[in-house]
């Protein structure tokens, strides 16, 4: 409750604010067109409030995905750009205050002590700002699948092992899509890579297993010349629902079990599975989340995945958190010759183009996106092919990877 009344406060404070820098742009116009304005403005604040309640008292759980989802995003992307118009306003009420003192200083002197319309029109522009963009984001990018190719230098590769296709996908949050029709699109771009190999690094759904339920049809469709290959990551063992009692929970975990089964997806728990390819063995290894950041479980035991494979010629390891890498992999299993990962999502905001990558993602993690290279290790964390919380994506896009083995 305590938290809900902060909240609460917090955007009533955003909301009176902010409102100050709109009364400020608008006092040069026609009183009709002063009244609509701050009428829109408030009726957006109250029924920013209303969902908030609704939330509180459960209704919304009987609404569909698409307006739960696309409701909680509206409050959310509302919100955050009235925070630099608010910083703004302050920066001008600091002007203000520092020509107030002056004033009293030096009372000889005719100081204005206004507001300044120029700092109103820029907060209300800076405020403009996040929320263009994040509604583009979530319009334009959150099924804007795009292809990355990268080749994997690997030590020692036998011939017979080298431009091995490994097509990755990550991070999929099935109850976090609304539409069906896009996630076509991106079974047939897996599909036209015609990899040798397909794997899934972990997140298939948000919190409980049904939500994959309506897209087992379009997904198992996915097909890879010596399988498909899967792990789980830290959303899908349901530990962030609350549930009646602990069979309930067992229960959930044995319906994401089928539908990994259902998908033809083999699940590799702890667990791996050896590939002969043109005379040569490949291993696909497979462990539980495991997550060197105290806030996500530490299931997987990498022990008992490789334990048989040391007569592997190459060694693929799928691990949903890419921390295992750094904590796990590199000091204990020199031998692991790549591993895929997921989970940052790139935090679905920032810069990445050619030649320059940023997100609020590398303050978090050290590896966050695209390959990289330690020693004879390499790592590649996927930027995923869904989306969690925000129903979109800026900068950062939805992810197909095709990952070539090459000679080092």
């Amino acid at each position: 409750m305590s938290r809900l009344i902060f909240l609460l406060a917090l955007m009533l404070v955003l909301d009176g604010y902010a409102f100050l820098a709109l009364r400020n742009w608008l006092s040069l116009y026609s009183r009709g067109v002063r009244t609509a304005g701050a009428a829109i403005y408030w009726t957006l604040a109250v029924a920013s409030f209303a969902f908030i309640f609704l939330n509180v008292f459960e209704v919304t759980e009987s609404w569909s995905n698409f307006a739960k989802t696309y409701s909680r995003a509206a409050v959310f992307i509302l919100y955050l750009s009235k925070v630099p118009v608010v910083i703004f306003l302050l920066i001008d009420d600091l002007r203000r205050g520092g020509k107030w003192i002056m004033d009293k200083v030096s009372p000889v002197t005719d100081r204005d002590v206004s507001r300044s319309r120029f700092l109103s029109k820029a907060a209300l522009v800076a405020g403009g700002v996040p929320l263009v963009t994040l509604t583009y984001g979530m319009v334009r990018n959150a099924y804007r699948y795009r292809r990355f190719a990268v080749n994997v230098p690997v030590k020692d590769l036998p011939d017979g092992l080298e431009g091995v296709k490994i097509v990755q996908i990550s991070d999929m949050h099935s109850g976090s899509w609304t539409r069906s029709s896009p996630l076509h699109d991106a079974v047939r771009m897996i599909n036209q890579e015609e990899g040798d190999i397909v794997v899934f690094t972990g997140d298939l759904v948000n919190n409980r297993s049904e939500e994959m339920l309506p897209y087992v049809d379009i997904f198992k469709e996915i097909k890879g010349k010596y399988g498909v290959y899967s792990t789980l990551g830290n959303h899908d063992y349901g530990d962030y629902v609350q549930w009646p009692d602990e069979a309930a929970k067992v229960a959930n975990m044995e319906q994401l079990y089928d539908i990994h089964a259902r998908l033809g997806w083999d699940l590799l728990r702890d667990e791996h599975r050896k590939i002969d390819i043109n005379g040569h063995r490949l291993a696909i290894i497979g462990i539980e989340n495991w997550s060197a950041v105290l806030r996500f479980p530490k299931y997987g035991h990498l022990d008992t995945a490789v334990a048989g494979t040391d007569d592997c010629d190459c060694k693929v390891l799928l691990s949903h958190d890419p921390t295992s890498w750094d904590a796990l992999v590199r000091p204990d299993y020199p031998d692991i010759d790549l591993t895929l990962s997921g989970h940052t999502h790139g935090f679905q905001f920032g810069v990445d183009i050619p030649g320059f990558q940023w997100s609020p993602a590398q303050y978090v993690y050290d590896q966050w996106a695209g390959l990289y290279r330690k020693g004879t290790q390499s790592l590649y964390v996927n930027r995923g092919l869904g989306f969690l919380g925000y129903p979109g994506r800026v900068g950062i896009l939805p992810e197909v990877t095709v990952l070539t083995l090459t000679k080092a």
